[in-house]
This record gives structure tokens, sequence and C-alpha cells, in this order.
């Protein structure tokens, strides 16, 4: 397959002129009608959530927000999902973004980078070069924005954006139509330097150094980030090798472990999980039907067989969620499948998040996806 250094490229403008409801929850400093899940210190107050508008701006003071994609609600239309307030934050950059992202072919996104490049933002982009040759891609060609394609078998599987060197976008959904709209995915958004700063030598690693994939120099994980109560770690694969934390944290837990997966393959994760299940540790799943029936090495079978209560999940399209919670605390998320390839092929990111709050909306977005399994 050819490779390219970089392009430049077009946005694909999208024939929907409104787009599915995107689910957002306010955790801290949230308005009287509530609208996304924000994080913070001290002493968080819960609000349910209602539209997505009242979530932006992001209230003061606050740390972390996530969103969760709503394809039950799409209706044919591809606007106000998950993209909108990535855009609004791409509006509001001053300086610099970077995007990570395995595709991207959302008409917004292309736009609004686009738009920040004309401000005098510095916008450079990472895709896996499987998905170069899209028109959102070209549209930022013709705007002079720098691309970068991996060039290799293995996959730059990343999804994130860093803007101004302080706020990281993260979680499992690309910058796709799909991912935005008929899949289940999950959005993080961080403030914290410290944490961008860990993004951000990842970014340069490749669209700097060229460096992918395997290729990646061995280093040392982003140190603990405290925020009150709260703290926050993360891994790069396979520069970080993740799985050994991610098997330590599910061998902590003691009293549940819940998990949607898209793809698990690992033979490591499904030991412990049978492991932690017979010494008498909740263990309840969700995993993607078209990976279990099209991979072989799927541990869907295996954790049935063992006593697991794991399910198909009901999404006609795709359950693209990569998420543990343990013990209804610490959240597990990011583009890392449970995989083989996530671990050592391809380039990803994972966040170990401890926050009972975050848990909890975590959690509300298990229950949802479980309750349509099969």
């Amino acid at each position: 397959m050819h490779r390219q250094r970089r392009i430049w490229n077009r946005g694909q403008r999208l024939d929907g002129r409104r787009g599915a409801a995107l689910l957002s929850v306010c955790v801290v400093l949230a308005s009287a009608q509530g609208a996304c899940t924000t994080l913070g210190a001290p002493g968080p107050v819960v609000r349910e959530p209602t539209s997505l508008a009242a979530t932006l701006p992001p209230p003061p003071s606050t740390w972390v927000q996530v969103f969760f994609t709503s394809p039950d609600d799409f209706t044919g239309d591809y606007r106000g999902g998950a993209d909108t307030p990535i855009v609004a934050s791409l509006e509001a950059a001053r300086f610099t973004i970077e995007v990570a992202c395995l595709e991207i072919n959302l008409y917004s996104i292309s736009r609004a980078l686009i738009r920040a490049a004309e401000r005098g933002v510095t916008v450079r982009v990472v895709v896996d070069s499987t998905f170069i040759q899209t028109r959102a891609l070209s549209d930022l060609e013709q705007a002079g924005i720098p691309v970068l394609g991996d060039r290799r078998e293995g996959l730059m599987h990343d999804k994130f954006v860093v803007v101004d060197g302080a706020l990281v976008w993260t979680g499992s959904m690309n910058l796709t139509t799909s991912d935005t709209y008929r899949n289940n995915n999950n959005l993080l958004r961080i403030e914290s330097v410290e944490l961008a700063q860990a993004y951000q030598r990842e970014f340069d690693e490749m669209f700097v150094d060229d460096m992918f994939g395997q290729e990646s120099p061995r280093g040392w994980p982003a140190p603990r980030l405290e925020f009150g109560s709260s703290w926050a770690e993360v891994y790069f694969a396979p520069d970080d090798a993740p799985a050994e934390r991610l098997l330590q944290v599910l061998e902590s837990a003691q009293r549940s472990i819940r998990f949607m997966a898209f793809s698990l393959t690992s033979e490591e994760v499904a030991e412990v999980l049978i492991r932690q299940a017979r010494l008498g540790v909740e263990v309840a799943g969700v995993m993607e039907e078209s990976q279990v029936r099209s991979n072989a090495n799927g541990k869907y079978d295996l954790l049935r067989a063992s006593g697991i209560d794991v399910h198909l999940d009901g999404n006609s399209r795709n359950m693209h969620h990569k998420v543990i919670l343990v013990d209804d605390e610490l959240v597990i998320t990011g583009s890392y499948n449970f995989s083989y390839n996530a671990e050592n092929v391809n380039d990803e990111n994972m966040l170990i998040l401890h926050d009972r709050e975050l848990a909890r909306l975590y959690l509300e977005e298990f229950d949802r996806v479980w309750r349509q399994a099969q």
C-alpha cells in the first residue's frame, strides 16, 4: 500500500442538517438546567443532564467533562452531536491545535480547523494512512494545514486533540459521522497543562520525529496528576506498555468490575476477569457483537463458559467503548482496545481516572448499554 508523508485536505460536507442528541452530564457548578458532566474540586454538586447547549462554555474551576454519544436518538441528521463541544473549543483556540485521530471525516471539525488556521492558530494533524484520502482532509490541504499519515501496517489508533497546550479531548470517538452519531462512544474534555504536555509529547513523537508504533522509544508514563481528591494517569502504547498497569488495577478490584469492550482478545485480561469473579468480585460486561462474530481470538465464549455475566451489544452499528469500571470509583478509557495489537503494535492512549462522580456517570452509560444488550 502506498503511504503518503504529508497531505493537506478538504472536508466533506455532510448531508444532515440536524444531529443526534448527545447525552452529556454536569457534576459541578452546573447551571440551573444542568447540562454537561463536569468534575472539579471541592464538593461536587450533581445535576442531571438536559441539553448540550448549556454545557458551553464549561464552568470555571473544573477539570473534566464527559460526553456520551446517543445513537438511539439519531434521526438521520448530522448536527448537535458530540462534535459540537469540540468545535466550540477549536473556535476558541488562540495559539495551537494538535489532532491525532485514526480517521476524520466530520465537516464540522474540518471547517473549525480551517477557521482556526485562518485566525493564525498553528494547526497540525496526524492520521492513519489508511484513511488519508478523505474529502475532509482534502479541505485541510486546500487551507495549507499539514497532515501526516503513519505510512505503516499498524494503526495510528489514537483519538485526541490538544488545544493551546492546556486542554485535552480524548476517548473512544473518532472524528467521523459514524462514531459521533451512530456508534456508542465516550468523550472526555480535560483541562490540565500537565496532561496536555503528556499528550503533546506523544503528538510530537509522531508529527515531528516521525516515529510510530514499535518505532516509538520506550519511555516512562507521565506522573499521576492530582485534582483535589481525584487523580488521573495516562499511558501510551506501545511506549508505556499499558497492560501491566491495567492488570494491576483489575487485580485490585474488591467489589465489582464492569466493562464495555469493542474488542477483547487479551488472554491476560480475560484470565484476571475470570480469577476475580471466582474470588467473589462481581464481573459483568458487554462486548461488540460484530467483533465477537468475526474475531476468532475474542474472549466472549471463554468468559461466558467461565460464568462471567457478559452479553453482546444491542446497537445495530457499533458499541465502540473501551471502558472498564472498577469498584464504582475508577474509570479506564481511551482508544486502547483490550488486545495484543493495542498493546504492542498500534499507537494508542489509555487513561485511568479515579473519581466516584465520574465513575457514576460511566456506570449510567454502562446501564444503558447493558439494557440494550442481548
